[in-house]
């Protein structure tokens, strides 16, 4: 009976030798994102982002296999996302946390990479304060405040003196109203009045009186990527704002790359201020789009900045692997990201060493046809912009 017990054991401990091997040659990539309700865009473009990335460099890198594991939160969810942190560090093994398209998403899951001290880098959620709730946490999108400010530079430049603002109520969308006022009013502007709307289901026909009765030269907006964006811009222009002689300026989530075809001809000549753009003229954004295509199945549609985040991601992830091996020590990987310079899909960027915010270069862009197709056309430059929300 005892040998029995013996052989049985020496089988199991055998049959999980090959098991611990390959766990130790893999690389595992917990991705946390909304894939489905209305943000499943967010996931989807990220997750396409990162498979174009491994489409193109490859699935392993210094000997280690990368695995992607997803979750969907579904929408903002702090508490599902937090859980599905701590299962996909405690019980899939992860050595990498990634994706978070939504700030609250990513706001909750701080505390769990601090007391595990597992990497995590942040693919789109764009509240300044993120990567100041951990030491773990880097992010490789941008920040709110990063493209909110030229564009209060680039509207005084050009004579726009009165701005009302219409920003999304969540972190993301006060950080625009707090920089772009900031901005707007140290260069001599005034703003004639605030708003913001509900998150999930805004009405903004509302709104949109409330902007024309003020009567401003322009309004500024911020609203989350995709359904928001198509909605306001189509309140905007049946209610008459444009003809009223109001123009509509904003960071560049509301022309988003992914539904700007949706969108129409009413966003012709509408200027927005953002890191990316897939009209962007570069041969690393060609290879991009040309790996995004043949990674991912056509009905994703266009690749948006959010992919190219993705895309981003996966780059930063690599040069971790690459620097440290399989042994993914939270304090050497953030040691690694720190100061690390690649030239992206949109071009030169830099993670600060001093805040793990990206550096980067923020464009001002004209809505134009392009080979007969709606495109996000830079037209001006601000090279190296930190965050001037820290």
């Amino acid at each position: 009976m005892k040998n029995a017990i013996l052989r049985v054991m020496f089988i199991g401990l055998m049959a999980a030798v090959p098991f611990a091997t390959g766990a130790q040659n893999t690389v595992k990539v917990g991705v946390i994102a909304e894939f489905s309700g209305p943000f499943a865009a967010y996931g989807e473009q990220i997750e396409a982002g990162m498979k174009a990335y491994m489409k193109q460099h490859g699935d392993t890198v210094a000997g280690k296999k990368i695995e992607l594991v997803t979750r969907d939160t579904k929408g903002p969810a702090p508490e599902v996302a937090k859980r599905f942190a701590q299962e996909l560090i405690t019980r899939d093994k992860v050595q990498f946390l990634a994706g978070f398209g939504l700030t609250p998403n990513a706001m909750a899951v701080a505390s769990v990479v601090t007391e595990a001290k597992v990497p995590m880098i942040v693919s789109n959620a764009a509240t300044s304060a993120i990567t100041t709730r951990s030491p773990y946490i880097a992010r490789v999108s941008m920040t709110i405040p990063q493209v909110s400010a030229p564009m209060a530079e680039w509207a005084l430049k050009n004579g726009i003196k009165q701005v009302y603002t219409v920003v999304a109520d969540y972190g993301p969308g006060i950080d625009a109203e707090t920089q772009f006022t900031k901005s707007f009013k140290t260069g001599g502007g005034e703003i004639v009045g605030t708003l913001r709307t509900p998150l999930q289901n805004p009405d903004f026909s509302a709104a949109i009186q409330r902007v024309k009765d003020a009567k401003p030269q322009a309004v500024f907006v911020f609203l989350p990527a995709g359904e928001q964006g198509i909605g306001f811009v189509k309140s905007f222009n049946e209610r008459g704002l444009a003809q009223a002689g109001i123009r509509l300026i904003a960071t560049g989530d509301i022309t988003d790359d992914h539904v700007l075809d949706a969108m129409g001809d009413s966003t012709l000549g509408m200027i927005t201020s953002f890191h990316y753009s897939a009209a962007h003229d570069s041969p690393e954004n060609a290879a991009f789009l040309k790996a995004y295509a043949a990674a991912n199945d056509p009905k994703i549609g266009k690749a948006n900045f959010m992919a190219a985040a993705g895309y981003d991601t996966m780059a930063a992830i690599y040069e971790v692997v690459r620097k440290v091996g399989g042994d993914i020590d939270g304090d050497k990987a953030m040691a690694a990201l720190k100061g690390y310079k690649w030239v992206s899909p949109r071009g030169p960027v830099m993670i600060d060493p001093e805040t793990r915010d990206i550096v980067q270069t923020v464009y001002i862009r004209k809505v134009e046809k392009k080979d007969g197709k709606l495109a996000n056309v830079e037209f001006d430059k601000i090279p190296d912009v930190k965050d001037p929300g820290k």
